[in-house]
């Protein structure tokens, strides 16, 4: 007789259980299917949202616009493609020209929206700007005369980067200096939380105005400004799991085995102590997106003319008569902050750790 083998069950991770149920939480996971598609759609809006023809054929050859322009820096001029007019191409006027011309075989790809963020409509616009909303301006025009869908959809990417940056540099920053503290403690922990009080006690929206009436602010700028104001949060948290996880049994065993303290540190201690962190980063972006409005709103954020939404939600306070400069912005905003607090609802659920932890 053959003996009947049980095959054990296959151990799953503690990650991969906590993706799972972060995949069962339904209103978090499908938050952040839409965010991520959207996010990585947005950087492929220069062939669809953009006022540059993605492929123009004149005269036997063939050009790429949009690719040129975003790779190059390239720009086509109107006389390049038979055009009377001073300046650069505009390709919607070249799309109807050689619509007009019979038998030739010219002719032009645009973009699905084929408006740009930063492109004056008013001389193809009748009246004075802002203009609402119509069939070929979903959203209408802000008061220069600019598309406000492209500048939406541009916003949105440059918010996000922009909070996405803020909160890596600063988790970094955090982490590091919150693990020092908390492993090594005595004076280093001391003097440590000494200056990093008296850091914390500097005028943060102060700081930045000042800095940005000095300097003309760019992303990257405000990048580092944010970042050195948003760790010091973050290295409280991570302070503390550091001084609650080397008081455990491994991490003695670990030193009774000649360990160094980077291994320690970073084999051993900060894998089990990610998770209060890991659950308040999408509150961390939340937090960045309102900072960069709120900059933006005030005039100290980024420099004109980019794609902002808190210069759209200060237009939409000055026109507050034109309904679509209230509506649109402040709907876009709305839902890109809810659906990342459903995310982080959802990830705080699923790193609980009373659903994993168990009594032995």
């Amino acid at each position: 007789m053959t003996a009947d083998v049980t095959s054990s069950p296959r151990s799953v991770s503690v990650f991969r259980r906590r993706w799972q149920k972060f995949r069962t939480l339904k209103r978090g996971w499908y938050s952040f299917v839409v965010l991520l598609v959207c996010y990585v759609t947005s950087f492929f809006l220069f062939l669809l949202v953009n006022n540059q023809a993605i492929v123009v054929h004149y005269e036997g050859e063939t050009y790429f616009p949009a690719f040129a322009s975003m790779f190059e820096g390239k720009v086509y001029q109107a006389r390049d493609f038979g055009q009377r007019a001073i300046g650069e191409t505009n390709y919607r006027k070249l799309a109807t020209q050689f619509g007009k011309d019979a038998g030739s075989d010219n002719w032009v790809m645009l973009p699905p929206y084929p408006f740009s963020p930063t492109q004056n409509l008013l001389r193809e616009l009748p009246g004075n700007p802002p203009h609402s909303p119509t069939v070929q301006h979903w959203c209408g025009t802000d008061d220069r005369g600019r598309d406000v869908f492209a500048r939406l959809a541009y916003g949105f990417r440059i918010s996000i980067s922009f909070a996405l940056g803020v909160t890596i540099v600063s988790y970094v920053l955090g982490m590091a200096i919150g693990a020092c503290f908390g492993y090594f403690g005595g004076r280093v922990d001391i003097f440590g939380q000494r200056l990093v009080e008296i850091w914390a006690a500097l005028p943060f929206l102060y700081t930045i105005i000042i800095i940005s009436s000095i300097i003309r602010p760019n992303m990257w700028l405000l990048i580092g400004l944010l970042s050195a104001f948003g760790w010091i949060s973050i290295s409280f948290y991570m302070r503390g799991e550091f001084y609650r996880e080397k008081a455990k049994d491994y991490v003695a065993a670990a030193i009774a085995q000649g360990e160094s303290n980077a291994v320690i540190i970073f084999r051993h201690i900060l894998p089990n102590s990610l998770t209060p962190v890991i659950s308040f980063a999408p509150f961390a972006i939340v937090g960045s997106i309102v900072s960069l409005v709120s900059l933006d709103f005030l005039g100290f954020g980024l420099p004109p003319p980019t794609p902002s939404w808190g210069e759209l939600v200060g237009q939409g306070l000055a026109n507050i008569q034109k309904w679509h400069l209230v509506l649109f912005p402040l709907g876009a905003l709305f839902a890109t902050l809810l659906m990342v607090v459903f995310i982080g609802e959802a990830i705080r659920e699923a790193f609980d750790p009373k659903v994993y932890s168990r009594l032995r």
